[in-house]
């Protein structure tokens, strides 16, 4: 448990102000890295469960879980960070009084679970697993809900494997193309969606600065497909640059060190000759 002055209340308020600055410094790390900000969310029950394939579920009632097996969450809330750190001061006055109670040693009701594999997914309790979080508990109360899966979901870890394999959907979430225009962007190596989301988020952001207005994600991303990615892969085609990576690929290889290039469409002999070769 977190350290105790022996006044509850004021040691709640220490508790939150504590749990939001990890959570601050885990976005300024991962912007560090470059990571997107995907990294950061919970991981999403219904698509878990949509990617394994349900089979059947069990109430198995009342049993005490260890807080490191709470990976996720039924709903899609943003109250909380993947280590249900909080993400906001919304949450705070809630969340002070459960922590302060949780000092005082009142007893905490159970939250609710779904448990895939050795995982669990919070339908009830969110801020409970917050406070037991932040204060350092390691098992918490739950009444468990099994699901059984087609696949085995061994192969999921909470440290990050599902993005990694649903890059895809997160580089739609954060591009989000439509139509021709969906089906057209596609890259072979999924980890290549969170580069060319950069790229993406990249030039929208030079656009609302000449322009001076701030445009929504998914102008950004129409006008980014139509003004950008479209008129560059033609020049790759017709310097016959493509070759046998998708046209998003090439693009990606050519926006990776040569956006000034892209930007202003001038092309030399050296970049070819260094486009040809990697």
């Amino acid at each position: 448990m977190a350290k105790d002055t022996g006044f509850p209340s004021a040691d709640a308020e220490s508790d939150f102000l504590r749990a939001r600055r990890r959570q601050v410094q885990s976005l300024l790390s991962a912007w560090l890295r470059r990571e997107p900000d995907d990294v950061n969310i919970m991981l999403p029950f219904d698509e878990v469960v949509a990617a394994l394939g349900k089979r059947a579920e069990h109430d198995l009632g009342l049993r005490m879980i260890t807080i490191e097996s709470i990976v996720g969450s039924v709903d899609k809330t943003r109250e909380f960070d993947r280590w249900f750190r909080p993400t906001s001061g919304r949450v705070r006055t809630r969340w002070e009084r459960l922590a302060a109670a949780t000092r005082r040693g009142e007893e905490i009701p159970p939250i609710d679970v779904y448990r895939v594999g050795e995982l669990h997914f919070v339908s009830d309790g969110h801020h409970r697993v917050s406070v037991a979080c932040a204060l350092g508990l390691r098992e918490i109360e739950a009444y468990v809900t099994q699901i059984e899966t087609k696949i085995d979901p061994a192969g999921i870890r909470f440290r990050g494997d599902l993005i990694v394999k649903d890059y895809r959907r997160i580089f739609l979430d954060r591009v989000p193309l439509t139509g021709q225009a969906r089906e057209k962007v596609r890259v072979d190596d999924p980890w290549n969606y969170a580069e060319l989301g950069e790229h993406v988020e990249a030039w929208g952001f030079r656009l609302m600065q000449d322009e001076g207005e701030f445009l929504d994600r998914a102008t950004v991303a129409q006008r980014w497909y139509a003004e950008e990615f479209v008129p560059v892969v033609r020049m790759l085609a017709e310097a016959d640059l493509i070759g046998e990576h998708t046209e998003a690929e090439a693009y990606l290889r050519l926006a990776g060190e040569r956006y000034r290039l892209i930007r202003r469409h001038r092309w030399d002999d050296d970049v070819i000759a260094a486009l040809r070769g990697s």
